[in-house]
């Protein structure tokens, strides 16, 4: 995103991760990736890993649907592949999820 200097905000938006944000925001918005999201957390938490068919038989919806969703969670950074021959083994970024807060926490007292 380009600010103007002479806008006065360059400063007050200066180290404020605004494209992160958004990309997260976006990925979140939509209550079926919020709750793929968490649930991954809790697998990754209890050390289960978690593959689209796994998240197919959980949520009841159609494997392209969970693709789609999927697809926008790994593009925003929430969630790593790791592939394991034909599956894909997804993981929660909590880096990424921690940058989110912090920028967010950041944002919100401007």
């Amino acid at each position: 995103m380009r600010i103007r200097r002479d806008k006065g905000v360059n400063q007050e938006l200066q180290g404020i991760e605004t494209e992160l944000i958004a990309a997260v925001s976006d990925a979140l918005a939509h209550p079926v990736r919020l709750a793929l999201f968490r649930y991954i957390m809790l697998c990754n938490k209890e050390m289960k890993p978690v593959c689209t068919k796994d998240l197919v038989e959980v949520f009841d919806y159609a494997q392209a649907t969970i693709s789609q969703h999927m697809k926008k969670l790994v593009q925003s950074g929430l969630v790593e592949i790791n592939k394991v021959e034909k599956f894909s083994y997804f993981y929660a970024n909590l880096g990424i999820l921690g940058r989110y807060i912090n920028a967010t926490k950041k944002f919100s007292i401007l």
